[in-house]
């Protein structure tokens, strides 16, 4: 596969990278940037082109700009005279459908999205990680999608193009919520004597305790503590000492891991005793 790329971000720069190392050619790189380009160089002796260079000289256009900017770059791909028919155009974004390339239903292109399930810092992490990388794939060719994400090293996944926003959300939650979860867990510590890095340091064995966890025995046999055990009277103690402005936060995350408490006892055959079960969904605003 012959293919360029626009946008020489991180993402783009380590697909690149993964890409011409099992055999596809990166035939040139557009970018407005020029420390990106020269960052791009220093890890593919590529070409900078203009757009009016790289699309007819590519098999696979690879958009990798920022999100606000990929709908833009497509309308000025449309109306250029010399798209190649049967040419992919592919972008990376999380939360945009592919269909956002179409800007013209007449355009003789496959319009694709694959998105890498992971947070990259850096370009060099990027390559450190994107083997093993569950990517979402959702547009025209499916299929040439999840070949190309084998061909990096990656787990393909298709995914509703209509429920896109809602995989993207799943992604946020699990990523970004988890570093404010962390934040308020060291905001909790510092209200008791341990504040800062000492509490952050504290908190992550056992977070990275909770996702071995989850590694090893999945949801939602994962979850432990109070909620799990239906102790009412260590729930009812953190929600008489929270914070005010933290016990609404405290109430819905308790009541969704309420609901995961119930599906782990029937896996075990078990319920949890009526009382306990009624009290836990009083003190969590479920009644």
């Amino acid at each position: 596969m012959k293919f360029g790329v626009i946008g020489a971000g991180i993402v783009g720069t380590a697909l690149a990278v993964r890409l011409e190392e099992v055999g596809h050619e990166c035939i040139g790189v557009h970018t407005r940037s020029r420390h990106s380009f020269q960052r791009f160089q220093s890890y593919i002796k590529a070409d900078h082109l203009s757009l009016e260079e790289i699309v007819p000289a590519a098999e696979s256009l690879f958009i990798t700009t920022q999100d606000g900017v990929i709908r833009s770059i497509a309308e000025k791909l449309s109306g250029m005279s010399i798209i190649k028919s049967g040419q992919v155009w592919i972008h990376c974004s999380g939360s945009l459908p592919s269909k956002v390339l179409r800007v013209e239903e007449s355009l003789p292109v496959s319009c694709l999205s694959l998105h890498p399930l992971q947070a990259f810092a850096s370009v060099e992490k990027a390559l450190a990680i994107l083997s093993g990388t569950h990517f979402g794939i959702e547009g025209d060719n499916e299929k040439l999608g999840e070949e190309i994400v084998k061909d990096l090293g990656g787990i393909p996944h298709r995914i509703l193009p209509d429920q896109k926003t809602l995989y993207h959300a799943g992604a946020v939650v699990a990523s970004n919520y988890l570093v404010v979860l962390a934040s308020l867990a060291v905001e909790l510590f510092a209200e008791a004597g341990i504040e800062g890095e000492e509490a952050l340091a504290s908190l992550l064995p056992l977070m990275r305790g909770t996702l071995f966890n989850l590694e090893q025995v999945g949801l939602p046999q994962a979850l432990t503590g109070p909620i799990a055990r239906g102790d009412v009277q260590v729930v009812q103690g953190h929600l008489d000492h929270l914070p005010s402005g933290l016990v609404e936060i405290y109430q819905s995350l308790g009541s969704k891991a309420l609901e995961l408490g119930e599906s782990k006892k029937a896996l075990q055959g078990l319920t949890y005793p009526l009382k306990e079960f009624e009290m836990l969904k009083s003190l969590l605003g479920k009644v």
